[in-house]
């Protein structure tokens, strides 16, 4: 792997859907970076400082939102003296995003008073009353011709299918839930799911037209459902439970047909493999060695002990069973207890899923679909910031706990990355479109990853390398 130097960032930051640029935000002002060199490509100021940056699906404009003021500003970046200002006034805007046409932004104002569609052909705005939430209240269909946006009436949840061409409601339903949380388009376009809040185990499938194909709970009495996910392929749909379980459901008969426990302990038989973040000294020649170095010295083979702290790599070890996993037990006087599967996601090919279990931070859990068992289990030190697929080709993941490393896993092994940058630690990371790079965050810097050779092909280089 390939690294750029740090970059100063102070917000948010992301690759255009056509991978070609990359958006940073400092304070106010808005940089556009071309994604291969880093040069700045165009700079936009905003009038105050930008929280929330999303580029549009044409990769033509994008929005910066301004949640202090609160305001939307958009850009274009083929027409430059092109702007927009968005301002709801005394509703303000709790949240901003694109249409799929590109020629839409869709605001959500504060209190969940309405959603506005605000039309940047001609300047004609929408409303739609009492949006359920600010970010998990609209979902589009893969197509972008329709849009489920859930609504609160009555003390009554309901969900509005709208036209993405006119915005006119094309039908709408009441849904059986308490409180909804959150409403998801199946990636056919073919089901919509909703799921109550944490308070009721409720998971709902409904049709287009209304009708109620699914009504799933898995038990009664304790905290409900935590994560909802589709596969890319739209057979499957997993469920994260505050019980630290995962559920998976199949689209023909929307019933059951594997459930994954993330026990504390792993014992025989199992398939998986388990893969421990470790120290390594590194070992160093005497001719490497300076005057001002202080190591301890090896007379035998004139190799230098050098395993201070701070001098020494990071890699995985695979480990025997059993294994006993770091396990945190949660502090139940507090709400939002850190347990349950707070992370999930698929890969791109439906194949694997991975899950964290909150009670268990440091450990990532990757599920093989077509075994319905753990295909690898990561141990780290520090707790896990982000996790995500490569959005392109074979599976292949990337991950980041808060160190100056980068983790990885492919079916061929697990490795970890040494990033050659002083004081840079991985608080975030994302991958462009077309997989090639990432982009990893710290805490006031930013730099870019780029892949020059394939994925190592045997599992003895990846369980032992630290560098690719």
């Amino acid at each position: 792997m390939e690294f750029t130097e740090a970059f100063k960032q102070a917000g948010p930051c992301c690759f255009s859907p056509d991978s070609r640029f990359l958006a940073v935000a400092v304070d106010h002002r808005l940089f556009i970076r071309n994604v291969f060199s880093l040069k700045v490509e165009q700079l936009y100021s905003c009038v105050d400082k930008i929280s929330f940056i999303e580029w549009a699906p044409d990769s033509q404009y994008v929005l910066c939102g301004l949640y202090k003021r609160p305001m939307v500003q958009a850009w274009s970046l083929t027409h430059p003296d092109w702007t927009c200002k968005i301002d709801e006034g005394p509703a303000g805007i709790a949240y901003a995003r694109w249409s799929p046409d590109s020629r839409h932004i869709l605001t959500t104002s504060e209190f969940q008073l309405r959603l506005t569609v605000w039309s940047l052909v001609n300047t004609a705005c929408v409303h739609v009353q009492w949006p359920k939430h600010t970010a998990k209240s609209v979902s589009f269909t893969r197509d972008g011709k329709f849009a489920a946006v859930c609504i609160r009436r009555d003390c009554k949840d309901y969900v509005n299918l709208l036209s993405c061409q006119s915005w006119e409601v094309m039908g709408a339903f009441a849904v059986d839930t308490v409180d909804l949380a959150g409403v998801e388009w199946a990636p056919d376009d073919s089901s919509i799911v909703v799921w109550d809040s944490l308070l009721e185990y409720k998971v709902l499938i409904y049709s287009p037209d209304g009708r109620c194909l699914l009504k799933y709970q898995a038990y009664e009495s304790g905290l409900g459902v935590k994560t909802v996910a589709w596969s890319p392929c739209g057979q499957f749909l997993a469920v994260g439970s505050y019980d630290q379980q995962v559920r998976a459901l199949n689209h023909l008969t929307w019933k059951t047909f594997a459930e994954f426990m993330h026990m504390t302990t792993i014992r025989a038989p199992c398939n998986a493999t388990i893969f421990k973040e470790v120290d390594e000294p590194l070992q160093l020649h005497m001719s490497d060695l300076s005057l001002s170095d202080d190591f301890a010295l090896n007379i035998q083979d004139g190799s230098i002990d050098n395993s201070r702290e701070g001098n020494c790599r990071v890699k995985y070890k695979v480990v025997d069973l059993p294994v006993n996993l770091p396990f945190q037990k949660p502090v139940i006087d507090k709400p939002n207890p850190k347990q349950g599967i707070g992370l999930m996601s698929w890969s791109c090919d439906s194949q694997y899923l991975l899950t964290r279990n909150d009670s268990m931070p440091t450990v990532l859990w990757i599920w093989d679909i077509c075994r319905l068992e753990p295909a690898a289990v990561l141990i780290h030190k520090d707790p896990i910031r982000a996790a995500a697929w490569d959005p392109t080709g074979g599976p292949r993941l990337a991950l980041c706990t808060g160190s100056p490393n980068l983790y990885m896993w492919s079916p061929a092994g697990a490795w970890c990355v040494s990033i050659p940058l002083s004081e840079f630690s991985i608080c975030d990371l994302k991958w462009s479109s077309g997989g090639g790079r990432l982009l990893l965050k710290s805490k006031e810097t930013f730099s870019c990853a780029a892949f020059v050779q394939d994925l190592p092909d045997s599992t003895e280089e990846c369980t032992t390398s630290d560098d690719e």
